[in-house]
């Protein structure tokens, strides 16, 4: 149970309790996401206070007691009447390193305090219900890919893939939806516009299924020159992905696809990391980046993302999702190699 490892956990670290501000940490360990502030207390007895916008549902939800959310003072107060300790030192509290500086001021600077990540270092590895929502995720998100209609602007595009994936039951795309053709697909990152689509077309997408995300990126070629690149990328997204296993460091996955990319001439044009994780959140740990000090674990789920963008010209990347087994599999299936 969630609940027990979390507490353990809090014991090795000496600390008396935890407060949980991050929705998403809040959803995984009570099973409610919240909409508005919601504040989880972990201890002995754990308590959920949600605010009156959420609170109904909150109630039908949540598989700990859920109180009603007043203020940072009331909880101030409540936090010194239950949490173990003497006077105005109730023990160590551990909070979140996402805290802000206004709440940590309004709340914590009467009580002694432990940044700490417990609960992302538990969502890390996913357990077989969690891979299932993904899997959901992934699903829709395919699914939403089929009978598009290419001859339109890349607004237009993005929108029919959102209708799609909220038909099919995703209460919103997981991130913003990214459709980049022609030049303007040597942003990684870039807004899609009303510009009419041309090739090449990277298209980033992603639904929800039950709280949880998929992230997939396609580029959708047809001159030569894009299949020369395309091809690199290719190339070392396949490398890196048949190097994933457990006990692998996370920043060789990134440095085989690196080196494939660096060896046609393109390092300098491979401008991101090589993945990262996907769960409650699109982005999260751990990442495949030569800055990662982390080792990849069973039950993990990574994208492995390799690009190439030549800045004026064309960019595109290929991003499918990974477990990480004994035999690493992939969790995506939509056709990597697409011709307009």
């Amino acid at each position: 149970m969630k609940i027990d490892e979390i507490l353990q956990k809090m014991n090795q670290d000496e600390l008396g309790s935890l407060i949980i501000l991050k929705p998403e940490n809040i959803a995984y360990v009570t099973g409610f996401k919240p909409s508005s502030i919601s504040v989880l207390i972990l201890k002995e007895d754990p308590l959920l206070l949600s605010s009156k916008l959420d609170l109904e549902e909150a109630r039908q939800k949540s598989q700990i007691p859920v109180g009603e959310f007043k203020s940072l003072d009331e909880l101030k107060k409540t936090l010194k009447k239950t949490i173990p300790g003497n006077g105005t030192n109730p023990g160590k509290i551990g909070v979140e390193h996402s805290m802000t500086v206004g709440t940590y001021h309004k709340l914590c600077e009467d009580f002694q305090i432990k940044i700490t990540d417990i609960i992302e270092s538990l969502r890390v590895v996913k357990s077989p219900k969690e891979i299932r929502k993904i899997k959901g995720a992934i699903r829709i998100a395919e699914d939403s890919f089929k009978d598009l209609d290419f001859s339109v602007s890349e607004d237009n595009l993005a929108a029919q893939l959102e209708y799609n994936m909220r038909s099919a039951g995703s209460p919103r795309p997981s991130f913003e939806t990214i459709v980049a053709s022609g030049p303007r697909s040597s942003l990684p990152h870039a807004t899609t516009t009303s510009r009419r689509l041309e090739s090449p077309i990277m298209i980033d997408w992603g639904a929800l299924y039950q709280d949880y995300a998929s992230d997939m990126t396609r580029t959708i070629i047809e001159k030569e020159e894009e299949e020369k690149i395309f091809s690199i990328i290719l190339e070392a997204q396949q490398k890196a992905i048949d190097a994933i296993k457990p006990g692998v460091n996370a920043s060789h996955i990134d440095k085989v696809a690196r080196n494939v990319i660096e060896e046609y001439g393109y390092g300098d044009n491979f401008i991101h990391s090589t993945g990262h994780g996907v769960g409650l959140e699109v982005h999260e740990k751990p990442s495949l980046s030569y800055r990662s000090d982390e080792k990849l674990e069973k039950g993990m789920v990574v994208t492995v993302e390799p690009g190439i963008y030549i800045e004026g010209k064309f960019g595109m990347r290929i991003e499918d999702m990974v477990l990480v087994t004994n035999h690493r599999k992939v969790l995506t299936s939509k056709a990597r190699k697409i011709f307009a």
